[in-house]
């Protein structure tokens, strides 16, 4: 063993000793990164989906996070900081897009609380150091974060609505989807900037030009009026995508579907919107009458409750779907089960539970983890969800789409 005359030592890739000597060790380990972070900038031109799940697993947090677990936070903070903005340069020229501080904040946040999971070395240091030696009871840094981000948007009632909806279960799914055009699971470049614009809350249409569509109403900051917007067709074929998804999942579950049953029915019970999806011996042997909708917790009907509750905009659509289906389908034998997305990927607790049987009957038949199953489901539904925002988003911006997407359809 090496003897040191100094007090200043490196012991498994941690150092100890003076601060100045801990921030110029923490410097090379940040001048080393820079390599990587640069390389990710140019990835970025290309494919910035791929670029930000890489930035995300590999190319932030985890550089620096067995210094921050190993390293008093007073003698690392200064340079932890210092990689935090290198990292945030990287994302915003990567992602080709400007970040605000609230938009940042959010960004941190894990995928489970609405997040990007790009999370802050800076504000976990404390945390992962104290860890580090076994002390238990601290609050879980990340629901601290999370009332932070949420608070940070005191002055609007729409941003905090926002972001409950983004970080309800499931919300962030789409984030985890593996890229792959093959299987129809990838972003191409302007969809994926405009979905990251969207889901951080950063301004999607600067200064509130009209709609592409129907010019007598201005785009909104947020993104609002564009995703829920009647012309052009968007939001039907945001619909008829996402059913698509449940009525092949059930098919490859072996569960006897098919879509917009009630077309043969007699011209009294036409008069009312048939089942989206009609699935067969559902439950106990009962048809199910699976209706599909999405909602916005920007609703001005329910932004007021959606910027208290998260998934209150769900609820109430949950309750307005029964309203309307269920005496016709209790004519028909059928049990009605709404499927309510709110537009930011939460799903209603009626499709929670729909989707949860439905993963049970497809990992029996698959012989796959049940779990893995849920991931998947939700992974391709608010893929699917999150490319048609992004396609009207853009629609309404000006932007034009290639042969084949939802503006040739």
């Amino acid at each position: 063993m090496n003897k040191s005359c100094t007090p200043n030592l490196i012991i498994l890739g941690a150092p100890i000793g003076e601060v100045a000597f801990c921030s110029s060790f923490i410097a090379s380990k940040r001048a080393a990164a820079s390599t990587l972070l640069s390389s990710l900038v140019k990835l970025g031109s290309c494919d910035p989906q791929i670029a930000l799940i890489l930035l995300c697993m590999c190319g932030g947090f985890t550089k620096l996070v067995h210094v921050a677990r190993s390293t008093p936070p007073s003698l690392a903070l200064d340079e932890l900081h210092a990689f935090e903005e290198q990292v945030r340069c990287t994302f915003t020229e990567c992602q080709a897009i400007d970040t605000t501080d609230s938009s940042w904040m959010q960004a941190q946040l894990s995928l489970s609380r609405g997040g990007l999971g790009l999370r802050s070395l800076a504000h976990h240091s404390n945390a992962a150091f104290i860890a580090s030696i076994s002390t238990a009871g601290l609050a879980s840094p990340s629901d601290n974060f999370l009332a932070d981000a949420v608070n940070s948007y005191n002055s609007s009632v729409a941003d905090k609505a926002r972001l409950l909806s983004v970080s309800s279960p499931h919300a962030s799914a789409w984030l985890s989807v593996v890229p792959s055009p093959g299987l129809g699971l990838s972003l191409d470049p302007n969809e994926h900037q405009m979905a990251i614009k969207w889901w951080l809350g950063l301004n999607t249409s600067p200064g509130s030009p009209p709609c592409a569509l129907c010019p007598e109403h201005p785009l909104d900051p947020l993104g609002h009026h564009a995703v829920t917007c009647k012309r052009g067709g968007d939001a039907i074929s945001r619909h008829n995508k996402l059913r698509d998804v449940v009525l092949q999942t059930c098919h490859r579950a072996c569960i006897s579907a098919k879509a917009e049953a009630g077309s043969g029915l007699g011209h009294e019970l036409r008069n009312t919107r048939p089942a989206d999806i009609l699935a067969s011996n559902w439950l106990c042997g009962k048809p199910a009458a699976f209706d599909l909708t999405v909602v916005s917790p920007l609703n001005p009907t329910f932004i007021s409750e959606a910027g208290r509750t998260a998934g209150s905009a769900a609820v109430a659509a949950e309750l307005r779907k029964h309203s309307a289906n269920d005496a016709k389908c209790s004519e028909l034998g059928w049990t009605c089960i709404p499927l309510v997305a709110e537009s930011y990927g939460a799903w209603g607790s009626e499709a929670v539970q729909a989707f949860s049987r439905l993963a049970s009957y497809l990992a029996t038949r698959t012989n796959s983890p049940k779990s893995k199953v849920v991931c998947s489901l939700y992974g391709r539904l608010n893929l699917t969800l999150v490319r048609a925002n992004a396609r009207a988003l853009l629609l309404r911006c000006g932007c034009s789409l290639q042969e084949g997407d939802i503006s040739s359809s």
